[in-house]
C-alpha cells in the first residue's frame, strides 16, 4: 500500500518544456510514473519524452484523464498555476518550486481547502512510492519498497534516511518531502494522519529541522491521535537564535522551533528521537521488533 501516490497515478508536469521540467520528467518515466501529459502555455502541441503538452491543466485533464501534478515552474507563475490547477479538479499538486511568496501560498492553500486537494510545498523534492511511481526530483535509486512511512522538511536528509533504511533491508510505503518553507501547504499532522490509516505502514518516521513549529504540534496529534509507532530525527541542534539556516523555514525566535523545543515535545509524547540521522534505522528496528513481538 501507500498514500497519495501509486503506479496508476495519471501524473501531469506543469512547466515540462523547461530545461529542468524535461530532465525530470525524463527520470519520473523511467522510475515508472504514469506521466500522461505536460502544461506549458503557449507550448501546446508538442511533446516531451513522448508526453503531449498542453497549454491548460483543464485540457490535460480532460483529454488525458490527469489527477496529480507536479510543479517545475518559476516562483511567479506559481500561484497562477496553482489555482488553474485547484480548479481544474487536479486532487494532488506537488509544488518542487523555491521562494514562493509567503502570501502567494497563504493564497493557495485557502484556494484548496474543503477541496479534498492535497498540495506538497513549496521547496518539495516531492513524493515516491518506492517501486511504483514518483513526483519530484528524490533520487529512486536510494529508496525501496516497504512498510515504513517517511515524512521529511529536508530533502537530502530524506535520501539519507532512505538510503540507510535500504542498507538494513527496511523499505518504504512512501516517502514525503512536505516542503521547507515557513509556511507549507500540509502540516505534518496531517501526512501523519494519513500514515496512521494506511494498512500497508507499519511504523513512520519524521525528520524535522529547527525552525517553525510543526513538530511541536505533530507531538501533540501523535500523543492523542496516532496509533502506530513514530521515530523522529531534528536537524539543527547547534543553530544559533535569529540565524536563518540553509532556508526560508529554518529560523528561529523565541523558545518555539528549537531543536530542543521539538525533541522535548516528540519525547513527552512517547517518541523515539535519534541524536544522528545514523540513529534513526536503530530505533525502528527496536519499534519494530516490538511490535512484531506483540502480533
Amino acid at each position: 500500500m501507500s498514500i497519495l501516490l501509486d503506479g496508476k497515478t495519471r501524473v501531469l508536469v506543469q512547466g515540462i518544456t523547461g530545461r529542468v521540467g524535461q530532465a525530470q520528467t525524463k527520470w519520473m518515466l523511467e522510475y515508472g510514473t504514469n506521466i500522461v501529459a505536460g502544461v506549458t502555455p503557449g507550448k501546446g502541441g508538442e511533446e516531451v519524452e513522448g508526453v503531449p503538452v498542453y497549454n491548460t491543466v483543464a485540457q490535460a485533464v480532460a483529454e488525458r484523464g490527469a489527477e496529480a501534478s507536479v510543479f517545475f515552474v518559476p516562483p511567479a507563475a506559481v500561484k497562477g498555476a496553482a489555482l488553474e490547477t485547484i480548479d481544474a479538479g487536479i486532487r494532488l499538486i506537488v509544488v518542487v518550486t523555491e521562494h514562493v511568496p509567503v502570501h502567494d501560498a497563504m493564497e493557495i492553500k485557502a484556494r484548496a481547502a474543503g477541496r479534498g486537494v492535497w498540495l506538497l510545498g513549496p521547496t518539495s523534492p516531492g513524493i515516491i512510492t518506492p517501486g511504483e511511481a514518483k513526483m519530484g526530483i528524490m533520487p529512486g535509486n536510494m529508496f525501496q519498497p516497504g512498510r515504513i512511512g517517511v515524512i521529511s522538511r529536508s530533502g537530502t536528509l530524506a535520501y539519507e534516511i532512505g538510503v540507510d533504511l535500504a542498507a538494513a533491508g527496511l523499505g518504504q510505503s512512501t516517502a514525503i518531502g512536505m516542503g521547507a518553507d515557513p509556511a507549507p501547504f500540509t502540516s505534518l499532522s496531517e501526512l501523519l494522519r494519513l500514515f496512521d490509516a494506511d494498512p500497508g505502514t507499519d511504523l513512520v518516521i519524521t525528520v524535522g529541522e529547527v525552525g517553525g513549529t510543526q513538530e511541536e504540534h505533530a507531538a501533540r496529534f501523535i500523543a492523542e491521535k496516532m496509533t502506530k509507532p513514530v521515530v523522529a530525527y531534528v536537524a539543527g541542534h547547534s543553530v544559533p537564535e535569529g540565524k536563518r539556516m540553509g532556508h526560508a523555514g529554518a529560523i528561529v525566535h523565541g523558545e518555539m522551533g528549537t531543536t530542543r523545543s521539538k525533541i522535548s515535545a516528540f519525547q513527552k509524547a512517547g517518541v523515539d528521537v535519534a541524536m544522528y540521522p545514523v540513529d534513526v534505522v536503530k530505533l525502528v528496528q527496536k519499534k519494530l521488533g516490538k511490535s512484531f513481538q506483540t502480533r
